[in-house]
Formats: structure tokens, sequence, C-alpha cells
């Protein structure tokens, strides 16, 4: 069934557009991961947190049904660590666990080495 969700017409330009988009987002979620690392009020921890979270969210949500699976199961893994801790005793601490951010990094890697080798997609959504 994936397969053939793959031939879909129209879908490289489905997913070119993804990883522009990627890239950006990307560049969000190392902000507001940084963001939250040098805090040290619980509503920018907390909230920067939160926005990272949202953004995974719709990766993991769009990446699967445009043939990234295990991108959208390695973004709903970081999502799930960050609700963790959201929801978790040390939320009202104010303070980004050393983990979360170790999490959040080798996710923005992992999706870079993706974007890099898919460079054609990419220039075609430009």
């Amino acid at each position: 069934m994936i397969h053939q969700k793959l031939a879909l017409p129209g879908l490289d330009r489905t997913r070119a557009r993804f990883l522009e988009m990627l890239k950006d987002r990307l560049a969000t979620i190392a902000g507001h991961a940084i963001a939250a690392w040098e805090s040290h009020k619980l509503e920018d921890v907390n909230g920067n947190l939160g926005r990272a979270r949202g953004m995974l969210c719709q990766i993991s949500g769009s990446a699967g049904s445009l043939g990234f699976d295990d991108l959208g199961q390695h973004a709903e893994s970081v999502e799930k660590a960050i609700a963790d801790h959201l929801n978790g005793d040390d939320a009202d601490l104010g303070i980004c666990p050393a983990d979360l951010i170790f999490h959040l990094d080798h996710f923005v890697q992992r999706c870079q080495a993706l974007i890099e080798t898919h460079p054609q997609q990419v220039k075609q959504a430009c």
C-alpha cells in the first residue's frame, strides 16, 4: 500500500516542499532547543520545549505519508520525550534536561543528512 502512495502523481513535488520546509523547521527547532537550554525561567524553558514539540508533531504527522517513515518515527520519539518531561515531576523546575538536547540535536543532524541525500528534490521546491 505504501508503495502505491509513493507513486501518486505530484508526490515528488510534495516531497520536495516537505524537505524544503524541513530545512526551515530544523533551524527553528534548534533555536527553541538552545533557548530552552540557556534559559533559567520556567515559562521560557517549557515554552520553547513546547514549541519544538509542536513542530516535531507536524513533522511526524507528514513524514510517514511521504515515505520518510524513519524520520516520522524519530520525530515522534523526540516529541514524546519532550512531552514526558513537560508532564513529569521536573517540569516546574525551569531546567532543560541534557538528554532532551541530545535527542533534539540527533534529530536535527538526521534531518540534515536526509536533506543532503535529496539535493535534487530540495532544488525542485525552490
